[in-house]
């Protein structure tokens, strides 16, 4: 069952980040919220190192795959994502900003490590996947549309975190990332049947609130 589950969250994240690139040079945008996107990279670059360091294992060659594909969508970021930002925001001030964000995510995955020891990755791993699940919905509101999304990634996302809260949660019980891991799957469902409405009918997020509502 472990490798089964390693694997489907393995997979499911892949086709999440193949999507993505492919969304965003299509789009010229950046398909994955910007700070899960930061958190992300570090904590897959850093233990894809951690992990084959020791040996090679399956969930070490996951992670070398998911920071690979990160690099990818790092550079949608830079490249197209100044034109998410008001035109005050310059490409200068964009590229210190991305620069500082991915210093502080490398920062964030650094110190768990020193906190939590040998539990830091599942930790940060869940509480970032909380975030993330949240700041997709957000993106769908602040974008008012699917620009940068798609079903394939809302519902490859919801698998790639359900499939380590059942390993971790309920196989190795542990109360702590299964309630993470319900968190998620609940923002998660939300935000595919968000995708999925907006999909069905495009107009509906573009709508400007009237007053009193």
């Amino acid at each position: 069952m472990d490798p089964f589950l390693t694997a489907l969250s393995g997979l499911a994240w892949t086709v999440v980040y193949v999507e993505a690139i492919r969304i965003g040079f299509r789009q010229k945008t950046y398909a994955m919220p910007m700070a899960a996107l930061g958190l992300n990279f570090a904590w897959e670059s850093i233990y894809a190192v951690d992990s084959l360091s020791a040996g090679v294992s399956l969930q070490g060659v996951v992670n070398l795959v998911w920071a690979l594909a990160d690099i990818a969508i790092v550079y949608t970021f830079f490249a197209f994502g100044r034109a998410e930002f008001p035109r005050f925001v310059t490409r200068t001030m964009f590229a210190a900003w991305g620069v500082l964000l991915f210093a502080a995510s490398y920062a964030v995955q650094f110190l768990f490590m020193a906190e939590f020891g040998e539990n830091s990755a599942r930790y940060s791993a869940f509480l970032q996947n909380l975030l993330m699940s949240g700041l997709f919905i957000a993106m769908l509101v602040a974008r008012r549309g699917l620009r940068g999304q798609s079903p394939t990634i809302a519902v490859a996302k919801w698998l790639g975190t359900l499939a380590p809260t059942i390993l971790i949660g309920v196989l190795d019980d542990a109360p702590f990332i299964l309630g993470l891991g319900i968190l998620c799957c609940v923002f998660d469902l939300v935000y595919i049947g968000l995708v999925l409405w907006a999909k069905r009918d495009p107009g509906a997020l573009q709508a400007e609130a009237g007053p009193g509502r």
